[in-house]
């Protein structure tokens, strides 16, 4: 694991464990679950719980895999740094590329989403003056330091666990008849309505990708790692605790929508937490749920302009990307780089606003499949460097437990949810258009880092 990226001396460690924990929980509990996952239920049925399970175990193996990778090696770029030194820059270029198209485009829904909201509760203040205030207010946040960006992402992940958790309880309180219905519930929804798994294989496998899309925000904490002062210690907390925290919250939480609610009911897809709020009869359930919503849509825009902030600088640093954008202010903050990530950001917004029903579904449908792409990328990666280290008898502060059983049989476990998703029509044209754009990196990244390649010989000669 010879290093590629040693450029973080020139970030400020200003995250503390506490603040990498709750990113941790934070950047899972977003919009993916609070709205998304009524589109998987409606998919799978009651067996979206299986979806949920078969996901939610993979994410945890792949965070073990980069916190393997992370102790050994802290870095901004992290898997993309990763995949850099196991497969070659060509490599790292496009993981890295690829995550970031992914960030900006989905900061660009996470804005025009929350200003959807917001724009309801104030009529007189217009949608595209509030995806102004909140592109404003975020990228300010980023901008002065990366402790100002820990705290807002902190108050944002303790909101999101406090609503997850007071769900849980009221959910529990219903099930148990503590807390009277108009009808009588309890756990048939989930046998009745067409049985467990009316989608068969294909439904859980479909809703998968969209649970793995809900998850996707925990590869976060491997980038935020780097800029703290036990990068270690804090990866390793995250992998051994909080990982099954978001597993519990999230079967939990599922578990209740569909106990209280038949899975095929309409409001499932529109809402399913409001939905099953309103079954509990929460006074003001409509306003709360918004309420939650908003913040976690801007809690997980905060987070992905830092991530996608870092990733380009640890691009550039790796003169995958312009140099401009290494660029690190006196806060320590890579300034460039965090302007021109909402620069596009803000660019797809406004060109959503000119094909409404054309660019941004798009964006998303391309986008959408990305992190499995990643997740493929990271398991891939760890098991090339793991090996390479125990042949060359380097010590890792962390080590994967069952390698290289548990990594081989995570990239098989990828690679059967894509093949089967593919029998689903919309799982198919996503994963294709997705498989398309990382191709076209890929392509892009060869051509580029060739024509370099000549012009220095040419300059050599």
């Amino acid at each position: 694991m010879t290093a590629v990226d040693n450029t973080e001396a020139q970030l400020h460690t200003g995250l503390t464990r506490r603040q990498i924990s709750m990113m941790g929980l934070g950047g899972a509990i977003g919009a993916g679950l609070f709205v998304g996952s009524g589109q998987a239920i409606s998919i799978a049925g009651p067996a979206v719980l299986i979806s949920y399970l078969l996901a939610g175990t993979v994410i945890i193996v792949i965070m073990a895999m980069l916190a393997e990778m992370v102790a050994a090696h802290p870095s901004s770029g992290a898997f993309s740094t990763f995949a850099h030194k196991a497969m070659g820059r060509s490599a790292g270029s496009t993981l890295g590329w690829l995550y970031w198209v992914q960030l900006v485009v989905v900061i660009a829904a996470e804005a025009t989403g929350a200003a959807a909201i917001t724009a309801t509760w104030f009529p007189a203040f217009p949608q595209w003056a509030w995806v102004l205030s909140f592109v404003v207010v975020l990228t300010g946040a980023n901008l002065l330091g990366v402790r100002n960006y820990g705290r807002f992402e902190y108050w944002f992940a303790v909101i999101k666990v406090a609503a997850i958790i007071a769900f849980l309880i009221f959910g529990a309180l219903v099930l148990a008849h503590v807390i009277p219905t108009d009808e009588p519930v309890g756990f048939a929804n989930l046998a009745a309505h067409g049985g467990f798994a009316p989608g068969g294989m294909a439904g859980i496998a479909a809703a998968v990708l969209i649970v793995i899309f809900s998850f996707g925000g925990t590869e976060v904490v491997s980038i935020a790692a780097a800029e703290s002062k036990d990068p270690a210690g804090n990866i390793k907390r995250v992998v051994k605790s909080v990982m099954l925290r978001i597993l519990f919250f999230y079967l939990g939480s599922i578990l209740i929508i569909i106990a209280l609610v038949p899975w095929n009911d309409p409001s499932v897809v529109d809402g399913p937490f409001a939905a099953a709020l309103a079954v509990m009869h929460i006074p003001g359930v409509s306003l709360l749920m918004n309420a939650v919503v908003v913040v976690a849509l801007l809690s997980a825009m905060n987070a992905n302009i830092y991530g996608a902030s870092r990733m380009l600088y640890s691009l550039g640093q790796r003169k995958l990307a312009p140099s401009s954008v290494t660029h690190v202010t006196g806060k320590g903050v890579p300034a460039k780089a965090v302007i021109s990530s909402v620069t596009f950001s803000f660019l797809a917004v406004g060109l959503n606003w000119i094909w409404p029903d054309a660019v941004m579904p798009i964006l998303l449908n391309v986008v959408g499949s990305t992190i499995i792409f990643i997740w493929a990328f990271i398991a891939v990666t760890q098991l090339i460097l793991r090996r390479r280290a125990d042949r060359e008898g380097e010590h890792l502060p962390l080590r994967l437990w069952g390698f290289p059983g548990l990594s081989i049989a995570t990239i098989v476990v990828l690679a059967a949810i894509v093949i089967v998703a593919m029998t689903d029509p919309s799982a198919r044209t996503q994963l294709l258009l997705t498989g398309g754009l990382t191709a076209v990196i890929w392509i892009i990244s060869k051509l580029v880092l060739r024509n370099e390649l000549d012009a220095e010989e040419s300059s050599n000669s």
